[in-house]
């Protein structure tokens, strides 16, 4: 499940050139107003019986169209904060690019962190990665994963492995994406084997190098073109 509590957004770095969402060539380039959505409040909505419209023991990927860390959202963080920490009963899956702006609008009694967040930072190159990195391993957060999407080259992220659950991996999707090499995510899934990390291909991209040569994949197909791979690594975990 999913919950946008805004939406809008605008390029930050590379990964961000032919967004899926706001890109060139996707239906909502161009919404870089950031305004709230009608489902702001949604995990705490009841129905008649006064039960929870949202059932506790689920995932909720949240602002993955938009960044939860956008500063035009710093008043409203504060609110959402209120709303995770009541709904203890769902995970929170936060992903961002701008990990450095974490600290801002943090709740007072955020301590080591909350339970139910999952927090993620994106990755796309080995830029991104030397900066971003340390930022995130530096701020109290007790459950954290890399996202390595869209990768646009080989990146080591051998030091920064050690207090990380999970990596995902994702190629780049639309008419002008830039190719996901497959030796790329091999090393990535090799850091991961020898860190006791889990492991995710979660897709190819539009133009995949595999075997030498280049495929063009249906968006359709690229997360089971991934998944036949057989690369995953779960360790009996549940993967997102």
């Amino acid at each position: 499940m999913n919950w946008e509590p805004w939406t809008g957004c605008y390029p930050l770095s590379e990964g961000c050139t032919n967004c899926y969402y706001y890109g060139p060539h996707a239906k909502r380039y161009g919404q870089n107003t950031i305004q709230k959505t009608d489902k702001f409040d949604w995990p705490l909505r009841r129905n008649a019986k006064g039960e929870y419209n949202i059932k506790g023991n689920k995932i909720l990927a949240t602002c993955f169209a938009t960044d939860f860390f956008l500063p035009e959202a710093d008043e409203w963080r504060k609110e959402i904060w209120a709303i995770i920490k009541e709904r203890s009963d769902i995970d929170f899956l936060i992903l961002t690019k701008r990990i450095d702006r974490f600290p801002v609008s943090l709740p007072a009694d955020w301590g080591a962190g909350y339970d139910n967040v999952y927090l993620g930072c994106t990755v796309e190159n080995q830029s991104s990665a030397d900066y971003r990195l340390p930022l995130f391993l530096s701020y109290p957060i007790k459950r954290r994963f890399i996202a390595c999407a869209p990768l646009l080259e080989a990146i080591d992220l051998t030091p920064y492995l050690q207090r990380v659950e999970h990596v995902s991996v994702g190629g780049e999707t639309g008419r002008e994406a830039r190719e996901c090499d497959y030796e790329w995510v091999l090393s990535l899934r090799e850091q991961c084997v020898q860190a006791g990390v889990t492991f995710w291909f979660k897709n190819t991209g539009s133009f995949f190098r595999h075997d030498g040569a280049v495929e063009k994949i249906n968006p359709f197909k690229q997360a089971s073109r991934a998944k036949e791979l057989g690369i995953d690594i779960t360790d009996g975990k549940r993967l997102f």
